[in-house]
């Protein structure tokens, strides 16, 4: 075996390293399945390590972010040679990242090996001990992920924390609460690992609700919105504390008392765990490596994406509908990976004869709503002059919403009537449903 040298790739190895450096999404692609001692060479394993660190900052390990890196941690890897490795990107890291495992695998049998053949002529060591050493090797090799498997007894062990956990009184939330009691009753709050769909048509509040929803929940949420700056959703935020309209905010000179009211309100917003990027809001794939990054450096439990079809989706070839499926399974997928809820917002197409909303009308894709674990349409009807649907056509439609879950695999189907005050967009739960005035006709007497 000295004539031979352990199996390794070391080209495999430079374009793992370079995607690394040159796409967001492939760090949290490998680093489950790879660690540093899966690179064969020194210079390699020393890059990786500074990958990972800058990734556990928060931070996007590029080229430039990776050599300073490098240089604060003394390390020998040169400039020349870290430009040299950054110019192996592949559109195909997988394969690559499979490669550099299959390869590291194979080192570690050989290890394995060294380790038996020395106890072959050696009688230092008990045969039972030996053998009993080179299972737990062997089995290390492929550690059991006890986090990814569970048997069924686990699974029943779950649900019934689930049941004592509801029995015990107190509100039973399990997820973030939305602030909409009806709902959290049904749902138990917004679910980690669910991905809920908004949806309404134009100006009916769909980016209001969920940044009520993100209020409420109590917890750190990332909000991404392609059509709204920050102080925008801010400005709103304060609105729905202070009943100061975000327009008067924003643009108007505002009286006494109202700066009375927004400085009040100011100090309860700025304690919500609520995190923005703006240089992440232009295409899912940014948008999808900055959740990674939150998840990292603030731990959120939530991210809101406000809205799908106005996203930049990279798939050639495709049409609409294919792009918006993708991204809506893309959600859920990073959903599910992370252990978080994602609220993604979505128009539906116009219907001027029956603008009561309906899954149907979800706009592009209805495999939006077959990924979607929740789907819940805003229904206004004062808007087009119309009144509410069974079982509420006797409610007012002044000043007020009906809330639809038109889909929720685990919750079932639900509709409820809220407020909504128009000057500040804030939608509330009601006491009682106020009822509509109906003007008696006179009998026509012929």
């Amino acid at each position: 075996m000295e004539d031979k040298q352990l199996p390794q790739d070391k080209e495999a190895e430079k374009t793992v390293l370079a995607t690394i450096m040159a796409d967001k999404n492939a760090l949290p692609e490998v680093r489950q399945m790879l660690d540093v001692e899966a690179f064969y060479y020194e210079t390699h394993r020393e890059i990786y390590k500074a990958q990972l660190a800058i990734s556990e900052r928060g931070d996007f390990p590029d080229l430039i972010t990776v050599m300073n890196e490098l240089n604060r941690r003394k390390s020998g890897v040169t400039p020349y040679e870290l430009t040299e490795i950054s110019g192996h990107v592949t559109n195909f890291l997988a394969q690559h990242a499979a490669e550099v495992f299959d390869k590291y695998k194979r080192r570690q049998f050989f290890e394995i090996g060294c380790y038996l053949q020395s106890n072959c002529f050696s009688e230092d060591n008990d045969v039972v001990d030996v053998a009993e050493e080179a299972r737990k090797k062997m089995e290390g090799i492929f550690p059991d992920d006890g986090s990814s498997v569970s048997t069924m007894r686990d699974a029943v062990q779950g649900v019934y924390d689930n049941i004592n956990r509801n029995m015990a009184g107190g509100e039973g939330l399990t997820g973030s609460p939305t602030g909409f009691g009806e709902l959290d009753r049904r749902s138990g709050g917004l679910q980690t690992s669910d991905l809920v769909i908004i949806a309404a048509d134009t100006s009916m509040g769909k980016t209001s609700l969920a940044i009520k929803m993100a209020m409420n929940a109590g917890c750190p949420v990332a909000f991404y919105s392609m059509e709204m700056k920050k102080e925008q959703i801010a400005a709103r935020m304060i609105s729905i504390e202070t009943g100061v309209s975000a327009n008067e905010i924003l643009y108007s000179r505002l009286g006494a008392s109202q700066i009375t009211a927004i400085d009040k309100g100011v100090s309860q917003i700025c304690e919500k765990p609520v995190f923005f990027d703006d240089r992440s809001t232009s295409s899912i794939e940014t948008i999808l490596a900055s959740i990674r990054m939150m998840k990292i450096k603030y731990g959120i439990k939530g991210a809101v994406v406000d809205y799908l079809q106005i996203l930049n989706v990279n798939m050639k070839g495709a049409n609409k509908e294919q792009q918006m499926g993708d991204v809506a399974r893309r959600l859920k997928n990073i959903a599910k990976d992370l252990d978080i809820w994602v609220i993604a917002l979505s128009q539906i197409n116009r219907d001027r004869d029956n603008p009561a909303p309906s899954l149907s009308r979800l706009r592009d894709s209805g495999q939006i709503a077959e990924a979607a674990d929740t789907v819940i349409l805003i229904y206004r009807p004062e808007v087009y002059g119309r009144s509410y649907p069974d079982p509420f056509t006797n409610a007012s439609t002044k000043d007020t919403a009906m809330i639809e879950v038109a889909k929720g695999r685990n919750i079932g189907l639900l509709k409820f009537i809220v407020g909504f005050n128009k000057p500040t967009t804030n939608f509330y739960e009601l006491g009682t449903v106020p009822q509509a005035e109906f003007q008696q006709k006179e009998e026509d007497p012929f």
